[in-house]
C-alpha cells in the first residue's frame, strides 16, 4: 500500500466514523425528525448544512476542472457564477416564503397551493431531477475511491451506497443535517490547505483569491504561445448565447433544486431561515472564491509538466491518472498505444475534468497526508449531496405519494417504514446510475439543474407571486417543461443523441428554454381556467410577508386555514 492510499484510508476511515456516530445518535422516530428534523437546526448549523448540500461532488470535485480546462477561464467560470447566483435568489426570492408555508416538500407545496394533479407531477419532477443529480455525486465517489484505494469505480460507488444507507435510513434529515455539518468542515479544510500551500508555493503568497492574479499574465503567454488563446480571454469555445442560457440553467435551477430547499424547512422559524441563508451564504464563499485560484495553478502547472516532454517522462501524477483512462489520447484512445518516446503536446491529451482538484495536491509536489485529506473532502462533498437527494426522493414516496394519496390513516410508524423502503431502493438506483453515468460529473448535475430550473421554478414562483396562477396552468407548465427540456437532453448528449441541437444549443444550457416555456404555458393555461379561491388567494397574499408572523397550513375539509 503506497503513502497516499494509506493516508486515503485513515482520513476516510475517521470520517466515516464521525458520519456514522452522528447518525446513531441523532436517530429520530418520527416523520417530522425524518423529513425536516424536527424544525430545530439552529442558523450556523443549518447554514453549515446547506452549504454540504448545496456544494456537490461538482462543486469539489469537477468545477476547478472545468475552469482549468476549458480553452478559457472565462468559459469555464460559467459553473461558478450560475451556481451563486442561483443560491442568492433561492435565498431572497423563494426560501423565506416557502419556509413559511410550512410543508415538508416541494410537491407538498404544490399539492396545497395548486392541486393533487399537480403534486403528482411535481413528485415525477422532484425523483427524475434528484436521481440525474444523484448519479454525478456517486460517479464522483466511485473516482475517488479507485484513485485513492486502488478499488474499482464500481466498488467506489457501492462502498459510497452503503455509507449513505446506514446514515440516511436510520437518521433521516436530522442525522442527515449534523453529518452535513461535518462533512462541510471535512470538505472545506480539505480544499482549503492545498490551495494555500499551493499558491505559497508557486507564487510567495499564501492566500490563493491574491495570489493567483500574480500568474495569470504567464499563463495567458503560455497559452498564447500554444495557439490556444489567452486563459483570461472572453468566451474562447462557448459563445454567448450558450454562456446566457447554461448561466440562468444553473441559476433558476439551483432556485429550483428540492433538496436545497427542504434544508430550509429545518430552521426553527422563518428569521432563523433568513440567516441560515447568509451563513451558507459565507461558507459557501470560501469554496468558490477559491476554485478559480486552483483552477489557474493547475492549468500553468500542467502545461509545464506535458508540453514538450516524452511519454516516458510524464510526472508521476500523470502516469497514475493515465493508468485509471482519466488521462487518454486527444480522440479518447489509451495513451498507451504511444511509443515511449512520443513527444506531447497539451493538445494532444484529453485531461478529464474530475481529475484537476483531486491531482492538484500531487502537480504541486504536496506531501501524502494532504492528498489523502483531499480525497476525504471530495468523499464528504458527494455523500452530503447524495444523502439530501435521497431524502427527497423517499419523502417524495413516502409522504406525497403514499401518505397523501394512498393510505392517509398511516400512523407515523408505517410513514417511517415506507420512507426507509423507499430510501433503500433509491439508493440501489443511485448506485447503477452512478454506475453507468451519461457524463462526467459537472455535466451530470447540469443537466439536473436545467431540469429543475424547467420544471420547478416556474411555478414556486408564480405560486408565491401571482394569486391567479391556476392548478390546471401549473400542472400544464410543469410537465411540458420537464418533457420538453428532457427530449432535448436525450436528443443533443453525446452518450445519446450526439446533435448539434437547436441554433447549437448546449444541452446543459436548454433548461433556460425550457423554464421560459414553462411560463408561457403556465400563465397562459392559467389565464383560461379557474381562478383559485378567495381563500387560497388570501393565503398567497399572507406569504409574501415572511417575517409577519409564523403560518401554520392545512387541510380542513377541502379548505386551507390561515393562522
Amino acid at each position: 500500500m503506497s503513502d497516499i492510499q494509506l493516508w486515503t484510508l485513515v482520513f476516510t476511515a475517521l470520517s466515516f466514523g464521525v458520519y456514522i456516530y452522528i447518525a446513531y445518535a441523532s436517530r429520530v422516530n418520527s416523520t417530522s425528525g425524518f423529513y425536516v428534523a424536527g424544525g430545530g437546526i439552529p442558523a450556523p448549523a443549518n447554514g453549515a448544512a446547506i452549504a454540504a448540500d448545496w456544494m456537490s461532488a461538482a462543486s469539489f470535485i469537477s468545477m476547478a476542472g472545468l475552469i482549468a480546462l476549458s480553452t478559457n477561464g472565462y468559459g469555464g467560470s460559467v459553473y461558478l457564477m450560475g451556481w451563486t447566483g442561483g443560491y442568492v435568489l433561492l435565498a431572497l426570492l423563494l426560501a423565506p416564503y416557502l419556509r413559511k408555508f410550512g410543508k415538508y416538500t416541494i410537491p407538498d407545496f404544490v399539492g396545497d397551493r395548486y392541486s393533487e394533479s399537480a403534486r403528482l407531477i411535481a413528485v415525477v419532477c422532484a425523483i427524475t431531477v434528484s436521481f440525474v443529480y444523484v448519479a454525478g455525486q456517486m460517479a464522483g465517489t466511485g473516482v475517488v475511491f479507485s484513485r485513492f484505494l486502488g478499488v474499482t469505480p464500481t466498488v467506489g460507488v457501492i462502498i459510497g451506497m452503503v455509507i449513505v444507507f446506514f446514515y440516511a435510513v436510520l437518521g433521516g434529515m436530522k442525522g442527515i443535517t449534523w453529518t452535513q455539518v461535518a462533512q462541510y468542515s471535512v470538505l472545506i479544510v480539505a480544499y482549503l490547505i492545498p490551495a494555500f500551500a499551493v499558491s505559497s508555493k508557486v507564487t510567495g503568497i499564501a492566500v490563493p483569491q491574491i495570489g493567483f492574479g500574480s500568474i495569470l499574465e504567464e499563463l495567458d503567454g503560455l497559452q498564447a504561445d500554444l495557439g490556444i488563446g489567452e486563459y483570461t480571454a472572453a468566451f474562447g469555445s462557448t459563445n454567448m448565447l450558450n454562456m446566457v442560457l447554461i448561466t440562468g440553467a444553473l441559476m433558476f435551477g439551483t432556485a429550483g433544486l428540492p433538496h436545497v430547499i427542504v434544508r430550509f424547512y429545518t430552521a426553527r422559524s422563518v428569521r432563523a431561515a433568513r440567516f441560515s441563508a447568509l451563513w451558507a451564504l459565507f461558507f459557501i464563499a470560501l469554496l468558490y472564491t477559491t476554485a478559480p485560484s486552483v483552477a489557474a495553478f493547475s492549468k500553468l502547472q500542467i502545461l509545464e509538466d506535458v508540453e514538450g516532454g516524452t511519454l516516458s517522462s510524464m510526472p508521476g501524477w500523470f502516469n497514475t491518472w493515465t493508468d485509471l483512462g482519466l488521462i487518454t489520447q486527444a480522440d479518447g484512445t489509451p495513451l498507451s498505444e504511444l511509443p515511449p518516446d512520443t513527444v506531447l503536446s497539451f493538445g494532444d491529451v484529453l485531461i478529464n475534468n474530475d481529475i484537476i482538484v483531486l491531482a492538484s495536491p500531487e502537480i504541486g509536489g504536496l506531501p501524502a497526508p494532504i492528498v489523502g485529506l483531499v480525497a476525504a473532502g471530495a468523499l464528504a462533498a458527494a455523500l452530503s449531496t447524495a444523502s439530501g437527494l435521497l431524502l427527497v426522493i423517499s419523502s417524495s414516496v413516502a409522504n406525497d405519494v403514499y401518505y397523501k394519496r394512498i393510505n392517509p390513516a398511516a400512523t407515523e410508524a408505517r410513514q417511517l417504514m415506507v420512507g426507509r423502503l423507499a430510501m433503500g431502493g433509491a439508493i440501489l438506483v443511485a448506485g447503477y446510475l452512478g454506475i453507468n453515468p451519461p457524463g462526467f460529473v459537472a455535466q451530470v448535475v447540469a443537466l439536473a439543474f436545467g431540469l429543475a430550473a424547467a420544471s420547478f421554478f416556474p411555478i414556486l414562483v408564480l405560486g408565491i407571486f401571482w394569486k391567479n396562477c391556476t392548478a390546471k396552468g401549473a400542472t400544464a407548465g410543469m410537465a411540458t417543461g420537464l418533457i420538453v427540456t428532457a427530449a432535448y437532453m436525450l436528443w443533443t448528449i453525446d452518450i445519446y443523441g450526439n446533435s448539434d441541437g437547436i441554433f447549437g444549443i448546449q444541452e446543459t444550457g436548454f433548461g433556460t428554454v425550457g423554464m421560459l416555456i414553462n411560463f408561457v404555458v403556465t400563465i397562459t393555461v392559467s389565464k383560461f381556467t379557474t381562478k383559485p379561491s378567495q381563500t387560497m388567494q388570501d393565503l398567497v397574499e399572507e406569504i409574501r410577508f415572511p417575517g409577519r408572523s409564523e403560518l401554520v397550513v392545512k387541510h380542513a375539509e377541502g379548505d386551507l386555514d390561515i393562522h
